[in-house]
C-alpha cells in the first residue's frame, strides 16, 4: 500500500479522499497546515505528496521549495484557478504534476498512479548503468552522479534525462517528450518541457549556449549529445 500525504487546509477534503483512496490501495495521511505537513514528511516518509497552492502562513509554492531541498518525493500540486502561471511556477519548483480544483477524485487517482509508475524501475533488457563524459545514470538505483558527485533529481527530471539519454542523437519534439513523460493527459503545454529541460540543465551544470549533454535543436526540440564512455 502506497502512503500519500495531503497538505490542504480544507479538513473535509481528507475525509472525502481517505475512504476513496483505500479502494485503490492508497493510505492517506493529512495535514491542514504547512508546518504540520513538513513534519509528517520527515517522520512518515510518504510515497507521494498532494500539495495545495493556497495554504495559511506559507503558500504551496514555498512548501514545494522546502520539500525539494530535502526530498525528491513526487509532488502533485492542486491549483484553485488552474492558471498556466501557477502550473509553470509549480513545475519550476520541482512539482511532478498538477490538477486544478475542483477535481474528480478518479482523475486524481489516475494521476497519482501515473506519477508513482514513473518511480518504479522495470528495465528488462535495458542497460542498468549509462555513462556519458562524467555523467553516470544507475537505473536500478535511480541514482545520478556527475563528475563523482550525487545529483538529486525530481521524478520528472530523472525520467526526462533517461528518455533523452537512452537515445543519444535522437531529436525529441516537445510533444514526444510530453507523451513520453505523462502517459496520460498529453494536452499540456510546450512551455512545461522547456521548464523541465532548463531545470535539468541547471542541475547538470549544462547551458543552452554551451551544451554538454542536452542540445536544443531549434524548431524541432531537444537531443542528448553526451558521448558514451
Amino acid at each position: 500500500m502506497s502512503r500519500v500525504l495531503l497538505i490542504d487546509d480544507d479538513a473535509k477534503l481528507s475525509g472525502l479522499l481517505s475512504a476513496y483512496f483505500k479502494r485503490f490501495d492508497f493510505e492517506l495521511l493529512s495535514a491542514t497546515h504547512p508546518k504540520e505537513g513538513l513534519e509528517l514528511l520527515a517522520s512518515e516518509a510518504p510515497d507521494l505528496i498532494i500539495l495545495d497552492v493556497m495554504l495559511p502562513d506559507m503558500d504551496g509554492f514555498e512548501v514545494c521549495r522546502r520539500i525539494r531541498k530535502q526530498s525528491a518525493v513526487p509532488i502533485i500540486m492542486l491549483t484553485a484557478r488552474g492558471e498556466v502561471t501557477d502550473r509553470i511556477v509549480g513545475l519550476e519548483l520541482g512539482a511532478d504534476d498538477y490538477l486544478p480544483k475542483p477535481f474528480e477524485p478518479r482523475e486524481l487517482v489516475v494521476r497519482m498512479q501515473s506519477v508513482l509508475r514513473r518511480t518504479v524501475t522495470d528495465e528488462r533488457g535495458a542497460n542498468d548503468v549509462l555513462s556519458f563524459d562524467g555523467l553516470k545514470i544507475e537505473r536500478e538505483k535511480r541514482a545520478i552522479e556527475l563528475d563523482g558527485e550525487t545529483v538529486e533529481l525530481t521524478t520528472m527530471e530523472y525520467e526526462l534525462l533517461v528518455l533523452l539519454a537512452t537515445s543519444p542523437g535522437k531529436v525529441f519534439s516537445r510533444d514526444a517528450i510530453l507523451n513520453g513523460l505523462r502517459g496520460i493527459d498529453a494536452q499540456l503545454f510546450s512551455r512545461s518541457v522547456d521548464i523541465l529541460v532548463s531545470r535539468l540543465r541547471h542541475k547538470l551544470g549544462d547551458t543552452a549556449k554551451q551544451p554538454r549533454f542536452i542540445k536544443t535543436v531549434w524548431g524541432s526540440g531537444y537531443t542528448f549529445i553526451g558521448p558514451n564512455t
